[in-house]
């Protein structure tokens, strides 16, 4: 039979907003045990005291916020650099057999081009191109016959460069996420690799987002 501390951890963990007001003590726990009891009831299939609940919760609390600092500090101290980049459109096409040739020819008219963003993202079913504005025009072009699914517009990136322990490290994207995701943030795409990884929003946001990343970079 499950626990009260077990259906507490359970649930706080299903509500990431929730247990983040929870470390950052925002949280009335005897509030809060009154809107998780009938829950835990339901979990533990029998009627549970509210003050249970509160002294479960006031026991995972010391442990959410030590787990939390343990998976960022090590990463974040050492964010290295922030790179913006604007001006530029998101294309999306259906994959086909044609495509992945006609992207080799992308890359081919545009490797002496100085100072040129472009990204290939590929899925099961559809890829997409981030690219310079000023050579959209260029890549409709090349991709002409294909399934073309969508097309924005007017979109910036900002590039993290993260240490290579971040791949040692669960919660370093959750934790930057949810920062942007509290500042009504919108993340368009997400690219990465090993160590450094790439977030494309809308132009309207991009001076909230480089804020955001910032004050992450500064953490300590």
């Amino acid at each position: 039979m499950i626990t009260i501390p077990s259906a507490v951890e359970e649930i706080i963990k299903t509500k990431p907003f929730l247990e983040s007001a929870l470390v950052d003590g925002l949280i009335n726990l005897s509030a809060l045990a009154r809107q998780l009891k009938p829950l835990i009831e339901d979990r533990t299939n029998k009627p549970i005291n509210e003050g249970a609940i509160v002294m479960a919760l006031n026991r995972l609390v010391p442990r959410l916020t030590m787990i939390s600092n343990s998976k960022i500090n090590s990463v974040v101290k050492n964010i290295g650099d922030i790179i913006v980049r604007s001006d530029l459109t998101d294309i999306t096409y259906a994959n086909s057999k044609t495509l992945f040739e006609k992207e080799a020819k992308l890359l081919e008219s545009i490797k002496d081009k100085p100072n040129i963003f472009c990204t290939f993202s590929q899925g099961v079913d559809e890829t997409t191109i981030i690219i310079s504005s000023a050579y959209a025009s260029e890549t409709e072009e090349h991709f002409k016959g294909e399934n073309l699914l969508s097309k924005q517009e007017k979109l910036s990136s900002i590039t993290v460069k993260l240490p290579a322990s971040n791949v040692y490290s669960p919660g370093i994207y959750y934790f930057i996420f949810k920062k942007l995701a509290w500042e009504d943030v919108n993340v368009l795409e997400v690219i990465s690799t090993s160590n450094e990884y790439t977030i494309v929003v809308d132009d309207k946001d991009i001076d909230v987002a480089f804020s955001v990343l910032m004050s992450v970079k500064r953490t300590e």
